[in-house]
């Protein structure tokens, strides 16, 4: 009931699945991020990459939760300084991602953070962004995946995780 799904979002055909019930709601919202820290909690991490834009409520909470540190995965021209970029194929189009040439240091350690495992790409851009940088992917979790979209192909050889699937 804390996941909504909005029909022809953000274009027709597409079942955009809404999660800002569980924004609303604290107690929901708390047991999304401890769930994450219990998930994590054993993982030896330096970094949590938040891809925007709800990525970035998740993973910051996350990162404090547990004591590390925080970077943004963007869209392109969001973030100042050198940047690196991947693009990839959504459901309804090309996008790229960035992320600063400094905010992942060679050995570190990264967990992926974002609210819904689709297709993969954009978590599998990341990815790419994390290790051409030099760094580590530990892991990625997702709040939400849609199962029927095989996005999880993608991100074969992470450990993947997601607290809620649908078809």
């Amino acid at each position: 009931k804390f996941i909504k799904g909005v029909p022809d979002f953000p274009k027709k055909g597409i079942l955009f699945q809404d999660i800002t019930p569980i924004l609303k709601d604290p107690a929901v919202f708390q047991y999304v991020i401890q769930n994450f820290a219990r998930k994590h909690a054993d993982s030896e991490l330096n970094l949590i990459a938040g891809i925007e834009s709800r990525g970035f409520i998740f993973g910051a909470c996350l990162a404090m939760k547990i004591s590390k540190g925080f970077v943004l995965v963007r869209k392109p021209g969001k973030l100042p300084g050198e940047t690196v970029n991947a693009s990839y194929a959504m459901e309804y189009g090309n996008l790229t991602v960035e992320i600063q040439r400094d905010a992942v240091t060679k050995g570190q350690r990264v967990l992926i953070v974002d609210d819904l495992l689709a297709t993969g790409g954009t978590a599998a851009a990341t990815a790419k962004l994390v290790e051409q940088l030099g760094g580590i992917v530990s892991g990625i979790s997702f709040v939400v995946e849609i199962t029927g979209l095989n996005g999880r192909d993608k991100l074969s050889g992470y450990d993947v995780h997601s607290m809620v699937t649908f078809d």
